[in-house]
């Protein structure tokens, strides 16, 4: 069993549970239920969202994994965190219960964007020190009538800031994104130098805070080859190369463009701390072949630790007790782990390994 150092207690992390008509309520009660440490030594999970979707969750997928209410933080300080009961915030939400599976739903947007509110609130507070979220379905909290895109967008709002990144992790493969829930055929407007130097400050600031003492940076080419000298694309020599050359004039140790095809092998081998990817799949589609299951999402800039699966809410699947919970397991672990101050290091050796899975989730 992994336990916490030591130095600090375990780290209180909020869990939402995502929309309900997803997967998020199965992969939250299984990896509660299926690892002994994620209950006791390593965190204090705190599950946010409706109480009778987690509770039919627990009889239906975990074995009547034990749960208890908490309704406020009076109840919240007074939990006993003795790993036999869940502690569930619930989240009052009219219907929540009979959402169906497989079908976005007003409801569903509702809850899920409420939940992750709550938990950023607690965090502001200083009440827990780590969010860790199951997947939200984009067109129910469009329907529900919110604004936001995803999680990383709210909680922007929620804290206030701007400068936000997300980060898709397995092992020692990390990319961070330049940009994420943008069109392809709009992000390359994206691909310029003061957006690809804040990213690099933000990417060595985050990770000498959680324990890497010099951080080796990476950015990816954006066109085939890295360019070719400017025969397939000027990006490279206007745009990525100066922003790296700014970086380490002010002692980042950041390299760049190296080309998108060969990048990320060299940092899964160890070679670079984190890779920045230009656009969404750059980065997803290295990290997810790398591992699935086990990969994880990180949020950098937010002044709390939040973590994510790096799936979705696969409608497909929903309510069959088919889903995998190895990503929410890993990301709850991580979550804990950068709380507790253990650092990415810890973080990538309590990962899950696995075969390549014979199942992938929307």
């Amino acid at each position: 069993m992994t336990t916490n150092n030591g130095n600090s207690p375990p780290a209180i992390v909020a869990i939402t549970l995502g929309d309900p008509a997803g997967i998020g309520p199965e992969v939250v009660v299984k990896a509660l239920a299926a690892n002994d440490d994620l209950r006791l030594g390593l965190c204090r999970p705190l599950i946010v969202g409706s109480y009778a979707v987690a509770e039919m969750s627990a009889q239906r997928f975990a074995g009547g994994l034990p749960l208890s209410h908490v309704d406020s933080r009076e109840q919240l300080a007074d939990v006993d965190w003795n790993g036999q009961k869940i502690p569930v915030w619930n989240i009052d939400t009219p219907g929540a219960s009979e959402i169906p599976f497989g079908v976005p739903t007003i409801a569903g947007g509702v809850v899920s964007i409420t939940s992750i509110e709550l938990a950023a609130t607690l965090a502001l507070e200083s009440r827990i020190q780590a969010i860790s979220t199951a997947p939200i379905n984009k067109e129910a909290v469009h329907m529900a009538g919110y604004k936001e895109i995803g999680h990383q967008e709210v909680l922007a709002r929620m804290a206030g800031i701007t400068e936000i990144a997300t980060m898709l992790m397995a092992h020692r493969l990390r990319a961070v994104h330049l940009t994420t829930h943008v069109p392809f055929r709009d992000a390359y407007k994206y691909v310029a130098k003061d957006r690809i130097l804040a990213r690099l400050r933000l990417t060595d600031h985050e990770f000498r805070k959680w324990g890497v003492a010099e951080p080796r940076i990476a950015v990816s080419a954006l066109n085939p080859h890295g360019g070719d000298a400017g025969l397939l694309g000027r990006e490279e020599i206007e745009e990525i190369a100066p922003a790296v050359e700014q970086a380490v004039s002010e002692g980042i140790l950041a390299e760049g463009p190296l080309p998108a095809d060969s990048v990320f092998l060299s940092a899964a081998a160890g070679n670079y701390d984190a890779v920045i990817a230009l656009y969404h799949d750059q980065g997803h589609i290295a990290v997810k072949m790398h591992d699935f299951h086990g990969s994880v999402s990180v949020n950098l800039g937010l002044p709390f630790v939040r973590t994510s699966v790096d799936h979705g809410t696969a409608y497909d699947i929903a309510g069959t007790g088919a889903a995998e919970a190895v990503s929410m397991s890993a990301a709850i672990r991580t979550a804990a782990l950068l709380a507790t101050g253990r650092g990415l290091d810890n973080a990538n050796i309590e990962q899950e390994t696995r075969q390549a899975p014979a199942r992938v989730y929307g």
